[in-house]
């Protein structure tokens, strides 16, 4: 129709409207940002290949480094007066002495009406080192131990200090022996760890680094004792192991074996016996052996196991130390009985002044004497090493308190 405009579709053919030619603008402004980032690479490239820093791309500190002034110069430097809060302490032991008001008299100072203050320690007991060079003598068996030149004994020596004494008087003393360490090594660590130090140890002579073990128990603060095995009756039935002293013809090298078993390890106060009914109530069989005993400056000590056993009274009339265990604790290793056997010790103790009991070295055995001896403080009774027990018994007896 006339007047209307023509579709695409109605054109006739090779009539379509020109296009319009696009402006060059876009085309320049995109050429030139391509140039333009070519150029910064370019200048990059060529400024990193001219610079050639190692350490390019990395943070970088720079250090400024001062020659120091020589010693002179601080030795002649005026000194600078020290602030209050750089102040460490007085300028002299005078200085001290006078702002805490005590007066130090040095030697050769004379001090009339001087009062001389004991400063206590923390109430550790340490032994004797041991081997002491001078108790000791070399053999075929070991090192044995001997009296030394100057009088010193092993009893004397390597026994445990009693320590400080107690503010009051105690009700009672008691001291206990445990025997049969050495030989297993968790039972013997328990019972050094668990033990209060006036504990004292015997030692089996058979256990392993039985030396080592010993001087760690010493270390603890326990004395110890040595275990002697002696002939019991229904020997060899019931046998207490080599080496073991026998009576009659059988005891001819009884000697040699005594050697051999006090070789075992060092630092012991003394002896104790290991069963023995038979030998301990044997006198003939004793007294060469108590001999070698007192000659060798060592304590006696009987168990107590053997009501025929005349051990402590054999070694007093040969003067050696001696005494008798009054009881066992664990003859029935239950902790009711042991319980009760403590309890009878602590009567003993307020009836006799001084009481002594053995021991094995049991798991429940240690336990229970761990446990009560925490209660002992509160009931004014005293433990004391078995080397100081003697000392607290009647000088007329030696024997048991029975």
């Amino acid at each position: 129709m006339a007047g209307l405009p023509l579709s695409e579709l109605d054109q006739p053919l090779g009539q379509a409207k020109r296009a319009r030619a696009s402006k060059p603008y876009g085309r320049w402004l995109s050429r030139g940002l391509v140039s333009a980032l070519i150029v910064i690479f370019a200048g990059l490239a060529l400024y990193a290949a001219l610079k050639r820093d190692p350490h390019g791309g990395e943070p970088i500190a720079t250090a400024v480094i001062r020659e120091r002034a020589p010693a002179t110069d601080i030795a002649q430097a005026p000194p600078q007066p020290a602030r209050p809060e750089e102040r460490r302490g007085p300028a002299s032991a005078s200085q001290l002495e006078t702002d805490s008001g005590v007066t130090v008299v040095r030697p050769g100072s004379e001090a009339p009406g001087a009062i001389v203050i004991t400063v206590p320690d923390d109430g550790t007991v340490k032994l004797a080192p041991a081997p002491d060079k001078r108790l000791v003598e070399r053999t075929r068996h070991g090192i044995l131990p001997k009296v030394g030149t100057d009088g010193a004994t092993p009893a004397q020596v390597y026994a445990r200090p009693l320590g400080p004494a107690p503010a009051t008087k105690p009700a009672g003393r008691i001291a206990i022996l445990v025997g049969g360490l050495g030989i297993s090594q968790s039972s013997t660590s328990e019972a050094i760890a668990r033990l209060p130090g006036p504990v004292s140890l015997a030692f089996a002579p058979y256990g392993a680094e039985l030396e080592k073990t010993v001087q760690r128990a010493r270390s603890e603060g326990h004395e110890v004792f040595l275990q002697v095995p002696m002939e019991p009756f229904d020997y060899p039935d019931n046998d207490p192991g080599p080496h073991t002293l026998l009576t009659g013809p059988k005891g001819s090298d009884n000697l040699d074996r005594l050697q051999w078993v006090l070789g075992r390890f060092t630092g012991y106060v003394g002896i104790v016996n290991f069963l023995g009914g038979r030998l301990t109530a044997d006198d003939m069989a004793l007294t060469p052996l108590l001999r070698e005993v007192a000659g060798r400056g060592l304590m006696v000590v009987d168990d107590g196991s053997s009501p025929r056993s005349l051990l402590a009274s054999a070694a007093t009339r040969a003067q050696i130390p001696a005494l008798k265990a009054d009881l066992a604790l664990d003859a029935v290793p239950r902790a009711e009985t042991i319980d009760r056997e403590l309890a009878r010790l602590e009567t003993l103790a307020r009836e006799h002044g001084a009481v002594v009991a053995t021991a094995s070295a049991l798991p429940v055995t240690v336990e229970r004497i761990a446990r009560w001896a925490r209660t002992l403080e509160g009931k004014n009774l005293v433990m004391v090493p078995v080397s100081a027990a003697r000392g607290f018994r009647n000088p007329s007896t030696t024997g048991s308190l029975r």
